[in-house]
């Protein structure tokens, strides 16, 4: 039986639940192809059967903040997935702030710290940008109410010039990183 995995392309194209702007460029843009892309790796691998949250440019989910990351997640607990893996962008008022990071539920997330740790190594080696670890984050909606394993992985950071520049040039690195990623936990790397 192939491993279900949901890719969450973080925010909606245009009106609510929008991500980050940095450097000319748009968190929903990023995550939007990054995931198109991480999508088209699993599916031609037969130990996978991925489902996108924007399986359009133009999707949008939901009637509002909430609504939206309720959609994602009803989604996924439906489907049911196996994993849930969101994907965004960092940001911060310093622009020299660099790097990857995967958020997860808690310390007791055991299989998400795992497959947050293998998508961080993995994305370090394929995108050069530091690895900045595991971040506990209960309070995030997606995290808290999905009921399978749930990684947030921030990719890189859209208010730092290289970063956001490698993010819209170069989303091939990031979706084969966090592909894998997912392949090194379960030992198929």
């Amino acid at each position: 039986m192939p491993i279900k995995i949901y890719i969450d392309q973080g925010h909606n194209p245009s009106g609510f639940n929008t991500g980050a702007e940095g450097n000319g460029f748009f968190e929903q843009d990023i995550t939007f192809e990054i995931g198109r892309r991480l999508y088209n790796l699993l599916r031609t691998n037969p130990e996978f059967t991925p489902r996108l949250s924007r399986p359009t440019a133009d999707t949008i989910l939901g009637t509002s903040n909430s609504t939206s990351l309720t959609t994602r997640v009803n989604e996924a607990n439906a489907w049911p997935a196996d994993v849930f893996i969101s994907l965004h962008n960092n940001a911060a008022a310093n622009p020299n702030a660099t790097g990857n990071e995967a958020l997860v539920y808690g310390p007791g997330a055991t299989v998400a710290r795992g497959l947050g740790e293998e998508i961080l190594e993995q994305l370090t080696l394929t995108t050069g940008l530091r690895n900045r670890g595991i971040v506990y984050r209960p309070g995030l909606y997606v995290l808290k109410e999905t009921t399978m394993p749930a990684v947030l992985v921030e990719m890189g950071f859209i208010s730092n010039p290289y970063d956001a520049e490698l993010l819209a040039y170069s989303p091939d690195l990031f979706a084969t990183g966090i592909y894998r990623g997912i392949l090194a936990y379960y030992d198929l790397l």
